[in-house]
């Protein structure tokens, strides 16, 4: 696993963060040291998949990057015949997903993920930090797609960043995931152009706007099962 210097070095103008190829290279270390308990959000969420798949069912991964939680998911669900499929719009991270799960039945599809998408009869969908970097405007529709393409009893996951209504404990909440990333070998300089780089890609929903879009979708059922500050995981059911 490289590690992640991407925003090591001053910047003269800190571009918007993009998923290229440099970006892949590093990418499964930037998330471990970058999104707190990761490694056990990777675990609920294969485990809460695995609870939903029927035999020869159907999981799709929307911003699948490299391959992580379908790699863990192949194993979960050996002897299932499930059609596991991650979908992504960079190559380079795609690319990188197949060259990690060399000899596993996964497909890797190169695709937008926004509101055109179109995905066959699925038991689940899988969104794991990604709708955050959806538009706005197109996420609403994108989940009623999603819920569209879930079969009954199937459900949709999604861990996003999110906000908090108070002001004091947002930025409580910032400071304390910045002392987080610092523990984890960030420099003040990393931190700051990283956050700079995300600030016109990454728009994060407060979690009750979250909760509120997977019910405006059809989703009946809606669960929390993570929360760690300023991050957060949903489990949303398709009852009929």
């Amino acid at each position: 696993m490289s590690r992640d210097t991407i925003f090591a070095t001053p910047q003269p103008q800190v571009k918007d963060f993009a998923f290229d190829g440099n970006t892949a290279e590093v990418f499964d270390d930037m998330l471990h040291r970058s999104v707190p308990m990761y490694g056990q959000i990777q675990t609920m969420v294969v485990a809460l998949a695995a609870a939903f798949v029927r035999d020869s069912g159907v999981v799709y991964d929307l911003g699948c990057s490299t391959g992580t939680t379908l790699i863990a998911l192949a194993s979960a669900l050996e002897g299932r015949n499930a059609r596991l499929v991650g979908i992504d719009s960079s190559q380079p991270m795609l690319d990188r997903a197949a060259e990690k799960a060399q000899g596993l039945p996964i497909e890797w599809l190169p695709l937008h993920i926004d509101e055109q998408i179109n995905l066959a009869p699925c038991d689940v969908a899988i969104l794991t930090l990604t709708l955050q970097f959806i538009r706005p405007l197109q996420r609403q529709t994108l989940l009623r797609r999603l819920y569209e393409s879930i079969t009954p009893g199937g459900c949709l996951i999604l861990v996003e960043k999110v906000l908090t209504d108070d002001p004091a404990f947002a930025r409580l909440f910032i400071d304390l995931y910045h002392d987080y990333k610092a523990a984890q070998g960030y420099s003040h300089l990393e931190i700051a152009q990283k956050r700079e780089a995300l600030e016109n890609v990454l728009v994060p929903y407060r979690a009750a706007e979250n909760i509120e879009m997977l019910r405006r979708s059809g989703f009946a059922e809606v669960e929390t099962f993570f929360r760690w500050f300023n991050f957060a995981g949903f489990v949303a059911k398709k009852v009929r």
